[in-house]
């Protein structure tokens, strides 16, 4: 059998990304915990590699309480100064107290909207996007959509959601399926129902 094309930005020696890019990138996520864990990961990653933050995503389950917004709203100054000794994650205090904050920000918004998931949806009309990815520069760091992305959960209180965060949170859940047309994985994503294509040059915001 022949080794299928992947990704040009995969790094295909370390078997942890593979699966990752294999199994889960670009997945539409409709889930609303789900959602909130791909963005408090986001939030996580800035300033480091995803691989950084992807090798401890159990350690991060493990210290956030499997990403259920009601406990992690619940953390203290105590749990924060914890959490800081927690060699398993990213020991960084302003993004664990952001991660605290924004779960209490999707509470809110969740209460108001009635579904954190279809909130972020609304962006891309609730459709994945497709784009025509040929090779690793045609890949941009931030769109249109994402920047609106970015300003809305910031006006409403989430922090460490700058636009770059916000497009790769995209690409990850399959708001956008940014795989290069030759990776064996876009054509298996093509074929879920309600995708829409556009065009090289960017989206739109809504």
């Amino acid at each position: 059998m022949p080794t299928p094309v992947r990704c040009p930005w995969l790094d295909l020696s370390k078997p942890l990304y593979v699966s990752y890019h294999d199994e889960e990138w670009g997945v539409p996520v409709y889930d609303d915990r789900a959602m909130f864990e791909h963005l408090a990961l986001e939030g996580a990653q800035a300033g480091l590699s995803w691989y950084t933050v992807l090798s401890k995503r159990e350690n991060y389950r493990r210290a956030f309480a499997g990403f259920d917004p009601e406990r992690i709203a619940r953390f203290t100054a105590a749990d924060v100064d914890s959490l800081l000794t927690d060699p398993g994650i990213i020991r960084n205090r302003a993004k664990i107290e952001a991660m605290i904050g924004n779960a209490r920000a999707y509470l809110e918004l969740q209460a108001r909207e009635g579904s954190f998931a279809r909130f972020l949806w609304r962006f891309v009309d609730g459709k994945p996007l497709v784009q025509e990815r040929h090779s690793l520069r045609d890949y941009p760091v931030t769109t249109p959509v994402s920047d609106a992305l970015a300003r809305e959960l910031k006006n409403r209180g989430f922090r460490f959601v700058g636009s770059v965060s916000c497009y790769a949170h995209m690409q990850a859940t399959g708001m956008v399926n940014d795989h290069v047309i030759d990776c064996f994985r876009r054509a298996e994503l093509l074929a879920c129902d309600g995708a829409r294509v556009e065009p090289l040059s960017g989206v739109k915001a809504p």
